[in-house]
């Protein structure tokens, strides 16, 4: 990814983000019974939706624009409908700012572009600046959503679900004064039970954070609020690199949740994504797609990141960081029914490719998608078998895919079984699908 792309043998100045797939789609459709390449699995009942930037006038930042839901409704083995709609959320017709004069926040202020959850039989949009917004399963806005009125905080566009408990766990930040994060529960019935504040030195760019069974693992990271950027150049994300703050992850006790943080120091670097975290005898291990370096003197996109391993001894205190692989990857997703526990695969975002990575052996395997021409694949989603076996290889993955040579997108199905084997089913859309962020696949 590069901020800047070539048309035939001229550069355009025009950033990546309004360029190729990348670029917005203008309008929104609705289309009915969607061809098929190969056969939808009978089991599949549900809807899969997936988030993105889709600005409605340029932007000087990838993140920055319009949220945009891309859904396939699928069911009886057919692709009922396909539809895109952007978040309406309240400063969509009328925009307003995220700051008030008095810099405090007005968290209705949103585009809702980031990640999409369903819990407690809600569905969510997210951003991680904003409260959340809600919208049905067939893709219009219900309203902003703030837990009854007990929530006054942003929330992050990474909220964990726990399996076991049915919890939600999640944090914001954003505050330019002190707290500037603040780690937040609900629990299965969707009942705000837990706000606590995080001390932290700074305000932070706080994408993500780690759960396990037993802890919650913050990570307080080396991007840092920047003011003269956020006063000169709107629509520029307002963080930079910073040599003097430091690297450390938090970890809270998840039967404690408003006692100490104990905090790890690592060596710097940035983190957009975890793929998991879990406890392994005294130790949690966080395993997440790492950054050397970034943002230090644009908030552009040339680094490349690698999936990494923390291991973390709870009896002495002490980190071991090692790399799990070479080749540049994003988006790392699990079968989330593991989320905070020991799972045995990551699928992340490789290069025109799909990468499941074994984490008990080490091996890899790639799903090359040969004939999207310079396209590729997004963030797949792991969707469980309803009646196989309770492991990862009984399942699907769905992925939004572009194939360049035609300028359209796809929605392709993986047998978890066989991964770098043929889609069972490619469901041919009526657009193509701009590279996005993050989706879910929610059950029927």
């Amino acid at each position: 990814m590069t901020d800047t792309a070539e048309v035939g043998n001229l550069p355009d100045a025009r950033p990546f983000h309004l360029l190729g797939n990348y670029a917005p789609v203008e309008d929104e459709l609705t289309e009915y019974h969607l061809e098929v390449d190969g056969s939808i699995p009978a089991e599949l009942d549900g809807w899969y939706l997936r988030n993105g930037a889709n600005p409605r006038q340029p932007t000087a930042h990838w993140f920055a624009g319009d949220g945009m839901i891309h859904g396939v409704r699928i069911e009886g083995g057919a692709a009922k409908w396909y539809r895109n709609r952007w978040v309406r959320t309240e400063s969509f017709e009328k925009p307003f700012p995220l700051y008030n004069a008095d810099g405090t926040r007005n968290l209705r202020s949103s585009v809702a572009n980031t990640h999409l959850i369903s819990h407690a039989g809600k569905t969510l949009a997210l951003v991680e600046s904003s409260l959340p917004y809600q919208i049905t399963n067939d893709l219009e806005t219900v309203g902003c959503y703030d837990f009854d009125g007990r929530l006054n905080d942003a929330m992050t566009a990474h909220p964990k679900i726990c399996p076991t408990t049915g919890e939600l766990h999640f944090f914001g930040y954003g505050n330019l004064f002190q707290p500037h994060v603040t780690y937040h529960r609900a629990d299965a019935d969707g009942n705000l039970t837990v706000n606590r504040p995080v001390e932290v030195p700074a305000l932070t760019m706080m994408h993500d954070f780690a759960m396990t069974s037993e802890h919650i693992v913050f990570m307080d990271l080396p991007i840092v609020f920047n003011l003269d950027i956020a006063i000169n150049r709107p629509g520029d994300m307002p963080y930079r690199w910073d040599d003097d703050y430091g690297a450390r992850l938090g970890v809270l006790r998840r039967d404690d949740p408003f006692g100490e943080i104990r905090w790890f120091e690592i060596d710097p670097c940035y983190v957009f994504h975890v793929a998991n975290a879990f406890v392994d005898g005294n130790s949690i291990v966080l395993q997440a797609v790492r950054y050397p370096e970034l943002w230090r003197e644009n908030g552009g996109f040339g680094a490349s990141a690698a999936l990494w391993e923390w291991r973390l001894n709870l009896a002495d205190g002490t980190v071991a960081e090692r790399r799990l692989d070479d080749r540049p990857v994003e988006f790392p997703r699990i079968d989330d029914r593991l989320a905070g526990l020991p799972a045995r695969y990551t699928v992340a975002v490789t290069d025109a490719a799909l990468v499941r990575y074994d984490l008990n052996s080490g091996a890899a395997v790639e799903h090359r998608f040969a004939d999207s021409g310079a396209g590729g694949p997004g963030e797949a989603v792991f969707v469980p078998a309803p009646d196989g076996p309770a492991d990862e290889s009984s399942g699907w993955y769905l992925t939004y895919v572009y194939d360049a040579s035609r300028n359209g997108s796809d929605l392709v199905i993986l047998d978890a079984a066989d991964f770098g084997g043929q889609p069972v089913a490619r469901i041919r859309l009526p657009r193509r699908v701009p590279y996005g962020f993050h989706g879910n696949w929610i059950s029927a």
